[in-house]
This record gives structure tokens, C-alpha cells and sequence, in this order.
């Protein structure tokens, strides 16, 4: 198992300068195609035109919006020029998340930017809306993060379909990690003995998939997102994988704790799954 093809999703009006040298670093370790993909519905508000005049408000506006993902296009193709395989580039005016959404299946994993600013949903992808919908691993990258330690990873453990799943879609990444810490941390639903079962069977499960791996529950219960933080801190972990989780209501995905603090954190690269 690795990453074939690997899609890169830009933002509209965003630096995404950072972004693009990380999906350059994932490209060159796998050897993969390069997807770019970029949308925006930037249409102007008509209720003071009509007629001839809005029609006239209309055409500016695709036009500038064009020009912006031409140079999108350009950027994308300078910053991966010379990695990974071969590039190829989307783009579409659109609800970015939901041209993404379907665009994704085309990849075997997508990368976005971090969601720790508040954004124009019609210019910039959130990434609490693309995990939920993609059906593919999505790796968030903070717009401070310059490149991804691939060394170092941390796997945050929670014994449900979605860790499983980011578990599984990571397994090209941890692969290649020097070091994999999993994490198991004591909550109410879950007593030690079995967070400490479950953290021992996912150690020997990677071990049988070559991926050598240490295990760790904390003494300390709860706080699951402030543990989180420290732990891969000190591990000096570039990477995060966790299972997203959250539920529709009326077309807004709503995340629990963990998962927004994974989608808006600024201290390193999160791979998700849902």
C-alpha cells in the first residue's frame, strides 16, 4: 500500500506557500501524481442591479475569479515542478468543500490547509466540512508548518471504526516514521485496562505490517486534546493520525473537541480519517 496519487487542495485569496512545499515533500517520498484542485463561488451580491448591469457585475466578477485560479494553477506548477511523478490540475467555480469532496476520488490522499483562521467557506476549503465528506485520508497542514517531519509520528488511539480507518490510511507515512508512538488516553466510556488492551494490539497489528511502534497511556484521564498536545510535543512528533469525528445537522458538520482542536492546531501536520 502506498499513495499513488496524491491531491493538493488550494485556497483561493490564501498564501498557500507552505501547503504547496509540504504536498511537494509527500510527492518525492512516495513518487506519486499530483493532483491540483482549487475552487471558488466568488459572485457578487445583484440585489442593487439589474438587467444589463448585473449581468455586466456578474461577468467581472468570474473573470477575476478566473484570473486568481490561473495564477493558481502557475503557482501549483512552479512549487511542484521536479517532485513526484506527474501533475495534473482541476479547478472549477464552486463551493470549494463540495468540488474537493468529489474531486476526491481521484486521490488516495488529499491535503488541505489548517482551518485555525476564520475563512470565506466560498473561497477557502474547510477542513472540518472535507474530512467529514471526502472518504479519503486528509492531511491538514498549519500554516506554520513549513515541511512534515515524517520521523516522528503519534497516533492517537481511540478504539471506534474512524481511528481505525486513519490507522489503516496511514500506514504508507508510518512506514517510513523512525518513530510511532500510539496513544491511548483513559476517558469515561473507557476504563485503563482496556485503553492498555487496545493500545497493545494496535502495536502488534503494525508490527506485523513492518511499522515498529511503542505504546502509551497516560496516568492522567480526560483533557484528551491538552494531553494530546504535550505528548506529541515531547515525542517531537511531526504528524498526528486520529479519527475524525462529528454528526451532521442541517448541512454543518459539527466536530467533537478532539477533532476541532486536530483541524485548527498550528503546531503540526494532522492525518485524518473519517
Amino acid at each position: 500500500m502506498t499513495y499513488r496519487t496524491v491531491m493538493v487542495s488550494l485556497a483561493v485569496d490564501q498564501d498557500n506557500t507552505r501547503l504547496l512545499a509540504v504536498a511537494a515533500e509527500v510527492a518525492k517520498h512516495f513518487a506519486a501524481d499530483v493532483i491540483g484542485v482549487a475552487a471558488a463561488d466568488d459572485s457578487p451580491p445583484l440585489y442593487y442591479a439589474s438587467g444589463a448591469q448585473a449581468e455586466k457585475l456578474e461577468a467581472l466578477s468570474s473573470d477575476a475569479l478566473q484570473s486568481k485560479v490561473d495564477a493558481l494553477q502557475h503557482e501549483f506548477r512552479s512549487a511542484l515542478q521536479g517532485h513526484g511523478a506527474a501533475l495534473h490540475w482541476r479547478a472549477a467555480q464552486d463551493i470549494p468543500a463540495r468540488y474537493v469532496a468529489i474531486q476526491a476520488r481521484a486521490a488516495d490522499l488529499v491535503i488541505t490547509g489548517g482551518g485555525g483562521t476564520i475563512s470565506d467557506p466560498c473561497t477557502v476549503p474547510d477542513p472540518a466540512d472535507l474530512v467529514m465528506q471526502l472518504g479519503r485520508p486528509l492531511l491538514v497542514v498549519p500554516a506554520q508548518s513549513g515541511r512534515i517531519d515524517f520521523g516522528h509520528v503519534l497516533i492517537a488511539w481511540k478504539d471506534n471504526p474512524e481511528a481505525r480507518r486513519a490507522v489503516t490510511a496511514a500506514l504508507p507515512l508510518l512506514k517510513r516514521a523512525t518513530q510511532v508512538k500510539v496513544v491511548g488516553i483513559v476517558e469515561d466510556d473507557i476504563s485503563r485496562a482496556q485503553a492498555q488492551a487496545g493500545v497493545a494490539d494496535v502495536v502488534a497489528w503494525l508490527g506485523r505490517h513492518e511499522v515498529a511502534a511503542t505504546g502509551l497511556v497516560p496516568d492522567e484521564a480526560g483533557n484528551v486534546a491538552l494531553q494530546l498536545d504535550r505528548l506529541a510535543t515531547a515525542s517531537e512528533a511531526g504528524v498526528i493520525v486520529a479519527g475524525a469525528y462529528g454528526h451532521s445537522r442541517f448541512r454543518e458538520w459539527i466536530l467533537g473537541g478532539v477533532t476541532q482542536y486536530l483541524v485548527t492546531q498550528t503546531g503540526r501536520c494532522a492525518l485524518l480519517s473519517h
